[in-house]
């Protein structure tokens, strides 16, 4: 059957025709994106999406929202819009639809991504278990987390707030980076580091260690000049970012008792090309009288173009799965 899917995050809204059945999508089209703010509400970006469609819309869908699902009023993150589910058939025209946090639809997506859309990091290359558990990493705007449980062919996707556990730093530049943080926050979340922002973070704790004036960079402008190779303190400073990023995903691979973990997220997906030669796998791995175990996890990155759609899609396959 065919369904829309639909991904909604604060500055765009994205939509697709998908194609699902026996529990898994079986295709999905191109994606149309639109901006939020140029809409009132999803019910005008969905009469906007069918309008350039050219034809009527499936009577299903499944959305992944930035926020919280639960509640009979949901308000998005970075995102005036709000969505009543109950209103969702009336403003919608559909007949049946599932809501899934924008996270979630990660794992979805992950759940069902073929080796194509997995690009091999760490650990030995094999691919995802069959059985057990799949850690999903996602650093972004913040640090998702979630993790995907395999068991007698099914697939059970949880989501987590693991980007709110504390920080713990392993040397005196990281001790560094902390202090920096706790000026401003009582407690301080892995997410304050690894997360698109926690780069100037790094960035400004390198300078300071350096003697440097520490001068507030955008954070986009500080990506591009890490990613681009284009100054020593921001490529040091990106080394950095990745190094915790794999203290981090192994620590939530211990906690998760994983067997494999996939990386996500939209800063993830900029450092496809790093990670891999980065202190990454060193960090990921060392865990003291683990480490031989944990240096036996694979570790990917998901690279499918849309894993909001697709995982939304995914949650709904598997919801009506009968």
């Amino acid at each position: 059957m065919e369904l829309v899917a639909v991904d909604i995050g604060g500055t765009h809204v994205r939509f697709a025709i998908a194609e699902v059945d026996g529990g898994c999508v079986r295709r999905l089209d191109e994606a149309v994106t639109l901006k939020t703010h140029e809409y009132a509400a999803l019910q005008t970006a969905w009469n906007a999406f069918a309008e350039r469609l050219g034809r009527p819309l499936p009577r299903a869908t499944a959305i992944a929202v930035a926020g919280p699902v639960s509640g009979s009023e949901l308000k998005l993150t970075n995102n005036p819009w709000v969505i009543r589910p109950a209103l969702i058939p009336e403003k919608l025209g559909v007949d049946s639809y599932v809501l899934v946090n924008d996270f979630g639809a990660v794992g979805h997506a992950v759940a069902q991504a073929d080796e194509a859309h997995l690009r091999h990091i760490t650990g030995p290359d094999r691919p995802l278990p069959e059985q057990g558990v799949i850690s999903v990493v996602g650093p972004g705007t913040g640090l998702g987390v979630a993790h995907v449980l395999r068991r007698d062919g099914r697939n059970f996707v949880m989501e987590t707030e693991g980007g709110h556990i504390d920080y713990a730093p392993l040397d005196r530049i990281e001790d560094a980076i902390l202090a920096r943080l706790r000026l401003q926050h009582r407690r301080v979340s892995v997410e304050r580091v690894v997360a698109g922002p926690g780069l100037a973070v790094i960035y400004e704790t390198l300078a300071a260690i350096e003697g440097k004036p520490v001068h507030r960079r955008e954070d986009k402008e500080l990506w591009t000049a890490a990613l681009a190779g284009e100054e020593n303190l921001a490529v040091a400073a990106l080394d950095r970012f990745c190094m915790a990023l794999g203290s981090v995903a192994g620590d939530l691979a211990l906690a998760q008792g994983a067997s494999a973990v996939v990386i996500a997220g939209g800063v993830g997906a900029r450092l496809a090309d790093r990670l891999a030669g980065s202190g990454f796998a060193s960090r990921f791995s060392a865990k003291g009288r683990f480490e031989r175990m944990m240096a036996d996890i694979p570790v990917k990155l998901i690279t499918h173009p849309q894993p909001g759609l697709f995982g939304a899609a995914a949650a709904y396959a598997q919801e009506h799965a009968g």
